[in-house]
């Protein structure tokens, strides 16, 4: 992605949400959105991009994108040309954003919830979400991975990018300790799981895991900034943070946590595969 693309898809002022609450209090994905960071996934843009490599979309597909924030993954995603491409986001203000760069009846977007979508039974081809998992206790992690696997049709794909922990075999009250720091930090709940679970969630749901991809989680390292916001991007985002004393203080509270942990969370992308069976149909999409 240019560092064009990038800048395309920066909010417009003043339409973030949580735009004015205090940044002490801030959930910690828009306190950095609004600091001008606009690659928030946890194995960065690199990740992004290799998920929707093993996706293959084309021009047959459709696409469903959970909580697709500001639009970032969606512009790759469009620019495959897809037959056609929904978002699901719950955000009101991130969707009125999303729909700048939507053109055409088969680009929408729907405000609403992942695990109750509204789409018809084996509507999509390619159903993927980022960062949005990790923020949800397990039992809502399995409602929302059951929708994504209700909306599919057989042969479908469906892809996750969300924090992963390392290794399978930590202790369980590591785990808490890494849920709890993150939560703290980010002003949110956070319970990222091991990838043995992740695998496991999809599995659940009758889903057939085919790949499992990593990077590291340097969400705030000064590489990754620079590779996922490009230069000019990367500065606009320091010279932010030096603005700004609450945020930096709270953004840094944040990088120190994500570097206690960093031998223990990594960014991962599992992309599964419905098996070829047959369900009901629903009727048409509204």
């Amino acid at each position: 992605m240019t560092n064009e693309t990038i800048e395309q898809a920066e909010p417009k002022a003043g339409s973030l949400p949580e735009e004015n609450v205090d940044v002490k209090k801030m959930q910690g994905h828009w306190l950095l959105a609004k600091m001008g960071k606009r690659v928030l996934r946890p194995g960065g843009l690199e990740l992004t991009k290799q998920m929707l490599s093993a996706l293959t979309i084309n021009q047959k597909d459709e696409v469903v994108e959970f909580a697709p924030g500001f639009g970032v993954t969606a512009k790759i995603t469009l620019k495959k040309n897809p037959a056609h491409y929904t978002a699901i986001e719950k955000e009101k203000a991130a969707a009125e954003q999303l729909k700048r760069y939507l053109n055409g009846d088969n680009q929408i977007c729907k405000v609403g919830s992942a695990e109750a979508t509204g789409i018809p039974n084996q509507y999509a081809t390619v159903v993927y979400g980022e960062a949005m998992l990790t923020m949800q206790k397990d039992s809502r992690k399995s409602d929302i991975i059951r929708e994504a696997a209700r909306i599919l049709k057989p042969g479908g794909r469906y892809a996750i990018h969300e924090v992963g922990i390392i290794p399978d075999d930590i202790s369980p009250e590591l785990k808490q300790q890494i849920q709890r720091d993150l939560s703290h930090s980010i002003h949110i709940s956070a319970l990222p799981v091991t990838i043995s679970e992740w695998k496991a969630l999809l599995e659940n749901e009758g889903l057939q895991v085919e790949k499992v991809l990593k990077q590291p989680f340097h969400l705030l390292e000064p590489l990754r900034l620079v590779q996922d916001e490009g230069i000019v991007g990367a500065l606009r985002f320091t010279k932010n943070l030096m603005g700004n004393k609450e945020a930096r203080e709270v953004i840094m509270q944040m990088k120190a946590v994500f570097r206690k942990h960093r031998a223990n969370l990594c960014g991962i992308s599992i992309i599964a595969k419905k098996p070829e069976q047959v369900l009901p149909s629903s009727e048409g999409y509204e």
